[in-house]
């Protein structure tokens, strides 16, 4: 299963299909902006062999320059990604695809503190599986409780992400 219906919260358990939509979504993304792109990662809950998760493909992208992002429009739309600059995601170029919502990138400057902790929270949870449980059994409970609002169901979570990341 992949995609998430705009406004719903609802988990699935995990799957390799994740990380092979991911190396094939990569693969993709690189053969039409790679000459802009210094890295690219898979993130989020589906990155997290194991883990419940939306059934959306998170992916990060570094550049060398913010602004390289602007450049990258034109391609990724060919791939039916929607841009946006979003101000409750700060210093990122935010890009959605599908209705339901099955991909969205993540789009920082290299040295960009939102992407470090992502690869950090995404790192920690794959090393530590008491870690790891806890945030599904997070996830679960918050799922429940907000399973029509993906806003609040979000900020909810980002106590618990920034006590391991820090």
């Amino acid at each position: 299963m992949l995609g998430l219906p705009k406004g719903e919260v609802f988990l699935f358990e995990s799957t390799d299909q994740w990380i092979t939509e991911y190396e094939k979504e990569s693969e993709l993304i690189l053969s039409l902006i790679g000459e802009h792109v210094t890295s690219i990662h898979h993130i989020g809950s589906t990155a997290i062999p194991g883990l419940k998760a939306k059934p959306i493909i998170d992916i990060a992208i570094e550049l060398d320059d913010f602004a390289l992002g602007f450049d990258c429009i034109e391609a990724l739309s060919r791939l039916d990604y929607r841009h946006r600059i979003i101000p409750e995601l700060p210093d990122r170029h935010y890009w959605s695809k599908g209705e339901p919502r099955t991909h969205q990138i993540h789009m920082y400057a290299q040295d960009s503190v939102y992407l470090h902790e992502q690869l950090l929270f995404r790192d920690k949870l794959r090393e530590d599986s008491a870690l790891k449980a806890e945030y599904e059994s997070l996830k679960t409970e918050l799922c429940s409780k907000y399973k029509n609002d993906k806003l609040t169901y979000a900020e909810a979570k980002t106590q618990f992400i920034m006590s391991v990341v820090q």
